[in-house]
């Protein structure tokens, strides 16, 4: 059997911590656990890969300042202990982080920043920015305003939406469980799944529903946030964060399940570009824009002759040559009227142009994919 991944390997890393693991019943935050985490993702950041951690423990921070207890909370109960509980929470980890020299920042997001094209791509911007700026973003889902309607209902799968989003290759899930079993852990005969190569029905049939009592999220929200991270080309491991320092120890070899890709973020990216998304317009280049492409630059207005269709931004479109001939496909970085406007005019010239300071860029690099006839 191949060994196991390397923490230390993966760039781009997010982390998912559950409520249980934050958060006990009686003594409130752990603090020393989160310290020990911090120093964890201190280490990571030295060694140069790039960190997000995802987490719960809002509510169940909010619920034991309001002197709620453990019962089941109604709707309205849980979005004022998540407002409560969030201030504590990002206290807690710009403490944390701080002691080791990191930065952190908090966002929270609902489904809809991304499902929705246009704020998908706004909270994906911001997030790089905070990583190109050596913060971490430390991600909720925004309970305060979240119903029960429009909700994940777990952050595993929070996780993987945002591994997805910003092309982490890895995502790491904290839980009170140290893996994937055969049979539920209690039973004799159960083992661990060091390795999935491939989630089958097989796999889906080992997974249990039931969560911790602070926690909303099973086995089977693990299942499924492999399947998101595993399509957008990022490595998923399921490790115990019951100990001291959980990350230092999955990094040293540690007990856990891991989820293998087929492909990589970059690769399941470009897939996803070329072969999933509808193109809603074409734009024609001239000839030295195709040379500057096949070299791996990105489309600058200045090469653009002429736009068809009707996009918006983040909208895959067609990029033709002066032929006629599809040369690949990418995400504009523009609405179609905007792209008109700066179509065949320099970078330099688009904010006196469109009244704003939008990318240099009508089609960025990592976001077009060519055809290789």
């Amino acid at each position: 059997m191949s060994a196991p991944p390397r923490l230390g390997d993966f760039r781009r890393i997010v982390v998912k911590i559950g409520s249980s693991l934050l958060v006990d019943r009686k003594s409130g935050l752990r603090s020393q656990w989160l310290g020990a985490l911090a120093r964890d993702v201190a280490a990571l950041a030295s060694g140069g890969a790039e960190v997000l951690i995802v987490s719960s423990g809002a509510i169940a921070l909010g619920r034991g300042l309001l002197g709620l207890g453990t019962r089941a909370l109604a709707l309205e109960e849980s979005q004022a202990a998540a407002a409560v509980g969030q201030i504590e929470l990002g206290h807690a980890y710009k403490e944390a982080l701080g002691a080791n020299g990191l930065t952190a920042a908090q966002i929270l997001l609902t489904l809809g920043d991304t499902e929705e094209r246009r704020r998908y791509l706004n909270a994906r911007s911001t997030i790089k920015t905070l990583l190109r700026l050596k913060a971490v973003p430390v991600i909720n889902e925004n309970d305060t305003v979240a119903t029960s309607e429009i909700r994940y209902g777990d952050n595993d799968r929070l996780a993987a939406r945002v591994a997805s989003m910003i092309s982490a290759d890895c995502l790491v899930l904290l839980s009170d469980v140290d893996g994937l079993y055969s049979a539920p852990p209690g039973i004799e005969g159960a083992a661990l799944i060091p390795r999935v190569e491939k989630i089958t029905r097989d796999i889906e049939a080992m997974a249990g529903s039931a969560g911790s009592e602070l926690s909303r999220g099973g086995m089977m929200t693990k299942i499924e946030a492999g399947k998101i991270a595993c399509a957008a080309g990022a490595h998923m491991a399921i490790a115990s964060g019951k100990v001291m320092n959980p990350l230092n120890r999955l990094g040293d070899g540690g007990v856990a399940t891991w989820f293998i890709p087929a492909a990589n973020p970059a690769g399941a990216r470009k897939a996803w570009i070329a072969g999933t998304l509808e193109p809603r317009g074409t734009v024609t280049i001239d000839a030295g824009a195709a040379r500057a492409l096949g070299r791996g630059s990105s489309l600058l207005p200045a090469g653009v002759v002429s736009i068809e269709g009707s996009f918006r931004r983040g909208d895959a479109i067609i990029v033709r040559d002066g032929e006629g001939h599809e040369i690949g496909r990418g995400l504009s970085a523009y609405d179609v009227d905007d792209a008109a406007r700066i179509a065949g005019r320099k970078s330099g010239e688009i904010e006196q142009i469109l009244g704003y300071a939008g990318r240099s860029e009508l089609i960025h690099r990592d976001d077009l994919v060519l055809r290789r006839d």
